[in-house]
């Protein structure tokens, strides 16, 4: 049975991973971990997801122990998702991260780290997303120049990141599969006397409110056609089952950096 953490486990997405962990027969919600000085801690962490005692009690994130678990999960924000890494790192856990929005020197950070650990990272942990990417660069590689490129992605009104990490992900493989640089075609802002749109340019559409899940559509736009593929999310436990069958494959691998088309077994073309 794999001993599963989970951090920021009072959040809406740490509840919805809670759940996921009981569900999966393979593993055991093992610790679960807030902010230093969280309402939270102390509470029973399967009473706060489900309305039933899990006899986990919420800790501060301030006494992790990542001896007490095998795989740790973690949908958070970077800083506390960065000192969530180092524990494991120091106890030899492995590590699954949802979080979004690091930097070039966070990556970096996330990159050494994954040489002592098992790492698991995906900005999506949705069986569907992932294979929507996948039809993506196949759609991508067959339309080629010939189409413009538009991403669109909504998101409820509490995400903080913009553009979603699954619509740069999207991006990235639009863009290597037509064989472009992201950070020269990437257009993520369109406002005034714009000018005719450049054919190499892949565009980004941002839409928040209420309580939209996810929601990611790519519009391939030619002259007397257009594709669209889209992933709707109805529901967090798309991801969050996601990130535990994510978080079981980790703690059976060795040190290194993954992510969920390594879970799902994807081939790499």
């Amino acid at each position: 049975m794999t001993r599963v953490a989970i951090n920021g486990a009072a959040g809406r997405m740490g509840r919805e991973l809670v759940i996921a962990c009981q569900r999966n027969s393979s593993l055991t919600l093992a610790a679960a971990f807030e902010a230093p000085g969280s309402d939270a801690i102390g509470q029973d962490a399967g009473r706060l997801a489900t309305g039933e005692d899990a006899d986990v009690a919420i800790a501060s994130a301030d006494d992790r122990d990542a001896s007490t678990f095998d795989v740790l999960v973690d949908f958070t924000r970077p800083e506390p998702c960065l000192s969530a890494i180092d524990d494991c790192v120091a106890g030899g856990a492995a590590i699954v991260i949802g979080t979004t929005g690091f930097d070039a020197d966070q990556l970096a950070r996330i990159d050494k780290a994954a040489d002592k650990i098992a790492l698991v990272m995906a900005p999506n942990f949705s069986a569907g997303v992932n294979l929507t990417l996948k039809l993506l660069e196949m759609a991508a590689k067959a339309l080629g120049d010939t189409v413009d490129i538009e991403v669109i992605e909504a998101h409820h009104r509490h995400k903080v990141d913009a553009p979603s990490g699954t619509a740069l992900r999207i991006g990235e493989v639009l863009a290597d599969a037509t064989g472009r640089d992201l950070d020269d075609c990437a257009v993520y802002a369109r406002e005034g006397h714009t000018g005719e749109r450049e054919r190499q340019a892949i565009g980004f559409q941002t839409i928040r409110g209420g309580d939209i899940v996810g929601e990611h559509t790519v519009l391939f736009a030619g002259d007397g056609e257009r594709l669209e593929i889209s992933h709707k999310a109805s529901s967090r436990q798309t991801f969050a089952g996601g990130a535990m069958r994510a978080a079981g494959w980790a703690a059976q691998q060795k040190p290194g950096r993954y992510d969920m088309n390594d879970v799902l077994g994807f081939d790499r073309d």
